[in-house]
């Protein structure tokens, strides 16, 4: 199947471009996040008239997400949790607790953005964790787990 890209997709393209994707793919994903319209003349003809519209609202949506990156630029978050002897926790760090910890210090971060080196984080020490906000932007930082 056909589509014309609304948004940059990972992989498949920028605006504006054509992809052939999967039937399923397009139906389950593209079409309901409002990321690609299917490639028909009539669809072409009016995304050309709309172009300029889409570009700059992905831009824009582009700058928004690189203010946030620059907040979170050498940030580095402290999370005290409890912890045996030798540095093993009594459980588990997580993207709900990295994300809660940041939106804590002062930027607002789900925890669907966080991306964790190894899986769950389970003993004492220090961790770059990188942040995916979207449109390509990513930012590290800095996250100090500490026992209580």
């Amino acid at each position: 199947m056909n589509v014309i890209l609304l948004e940059k997709v990972g992989k498949l393209g920028a605006v504006g471009d054509t992809a052939a994707v999967k039937s399923g793919y397009a139906r389950n994903f593209l079409f309901p996040t409002g990321k690609a319209i299917p490639a028909t003349r009539t669809n072409l003809e009016n995304f050309e008239a709309r172009r300029a519209e889409l570009l700059a609202a992905h831009n824009e949506k582009v700058g928004v997400a690189q203010g946030r990156a620059s907040k979170l630029k050498d940030l580095r978050v402290v999370i005290a949790v409890n912890a045996g002897e030798e540095g093993r926790l009594f459980g588990s760090i997580g993207t709900r607790d990295i994300a809660d910890a940041v939106t804590a210090a002062g930027v607002e971060v789900s925890k669907a953005e966080v991306r964790l080196p190894h899986g769950a984080l389970r003993e004492v020490g220090e961790y770059v964790i990188s942040i995916d906000l979207g449109h390509e932007v990513e930012e590290n930082i800095t996250l100090a787990i500490v026992p209580a």
